[in-house]
């Protein structure tokens, strides 16, 4: 079954309704799906921001309904039915929130389940198959805890929070409200905690928790590390993308971002609002400020105390030209110092805007 036969139907003016837009002529024609500018068909809605990388998708799409702005309509074919908005992209996840809704909890818990005496499941929560609920552990209203999930002793989940399937919170761990948890999480596993012993390693016991705020998603395979001593703390809205490393310690700060593949290492502080793209790597005890955003596959060893973009690395380039610039990487050092010497003979003065 494909995704667009699970979409509800939707007339135009419901979504103007929505939208708060106003309603064109024709106003009662059904939406049944959403795409892509270029494969939208009668019944699809899309959204048309005005980007010129998709102008040309624009000028041609046979979408039945585009969201886009007053200053972007022109882009479009003249007989096309469009809602005009501020934000489209925005406005685009309300529709698909609309035509493609979460299902309602199916409040139960499943006979596969084993739920231990002592765990404390709210009656409108769902409990899919082949669950697992340890002592003292506590789900919320209308939860839903999906097949395969493994849930430690001691753990806290909010109401209306959503652990799709195969997740795995280990004890102590604290999730809030209205969390969505991708399969192949990893939630309170111990830290890379180790202590030299005689040329060998000592395994240090790891006493902290996991606390995750309300309203965060997590993407599928995500591991986050209950803390050492102190907290591994989420806050609320943050979102993680599949596949990120987070060690114990850790503390991402409210509503911020980080893409897959990012690895924050122990006792590292993210600020609010901060972005990390893919492959971003911290070092660990170092701190973001509020408002730091990071670009992709940049290696972060110091701490950022100004908002801002910051990045490093060097771009994709020829396999000739990277060899040859690297090599002369290697010399900069030695060519600094000639600069330095040079600037002396003549009588120039360094400045601290030349070591900057």
């Amino acid at each position: 079954m494909s995704i667009r036969s699970r979409a509800t139907q939707a007339s135009v003016a419901d979504l103007a309704a929505l939208l708060q837009a106003d309603t064109p002529h024709g106003a009662e024609r059904n939406i049944s799906g959403a795409a892509s500018l270029s494969a939208a068909g009668e019944g699809d809605v899309a959204y048309y921001d005005g980007d010129r990388r998709a102008a040309s998708m624009a000028a041609t799409t046979g979408a039945g309904l585009v969201l886009t702005t007053e200053a972007a309509r022109p882009m479009l074919p003249a007989d096309t039915m469009t809602l005009q908005v501020r934000d489209p992209r925005l406005a685009f996840a309300r529709v698909l929130e609309r035509l493609y809704p979460e299902p309602e909890p199916s409040p139960g818990i499943h006979e596969t389940a084993v739920i231990d005496p002592t765990a404390q499941v709210d009656p409108s929560a769902e409990i899919g198959p082949h669950v697992t609920v340890e002592a003292h552990s506590r789900i919320g209203g209308k939860a839903v805890i999906g097949p395969g999930c493994r849930i430690g002793m001691h753990v806290s989940i909010g109401e209306h929070t959503r652990l799709v399937g195969r997740v795995t919170v280990l004890d102590d761990s604290v999730i809030g409200s209205r969390c969505v948890i991708q399969p192949g999480v990893v939630i309170g596993s111990d830290g890379f905690g180790l202590v030299p012993q005689g040329g060998t390693w000592r395994r240090m016991p790891q006493v902290g928790r996991v606390v995750i705020g309300d309203d965060v998603d997590i993407g599928a395979n995500t591991t986050i590390d209950r803390g050492a001593l102190d907290d591994t703390v989420i806050e609320h809205g943050v979102k993680l993308d599949n596949l990120i490393q987070i060690a114990h310690n850790v503390r991402v700060g409210e509503h911020s971002a980080i893409a897959g593949c990012a690895g924050l290492a122990g006792s590292s502080v993210v600020g609010k609002h901060c972005t990390l793209g893919g492959g971003v790597g911290l070092a660990g005890h170092l701190t973001l400020a509020d408002n730091v955003h990071v670009t992709g596959m940049s290696m972060v060893t110091r701490s950022i105390h100004r908002p801002g973009v910051y990045s490093a690395g060097t771009p994709l380039d020829t396999n000739e030209r990277w060899h040859r610039n690297a090599a002369r990487f290697k010399q900069l050092d030695r060519l600094a110092r000639r600069v330095r010497q040079l600037e002396k003979q003549v009588g120039r003065t360094p400045t601290h805007e030349d070591d900057s």
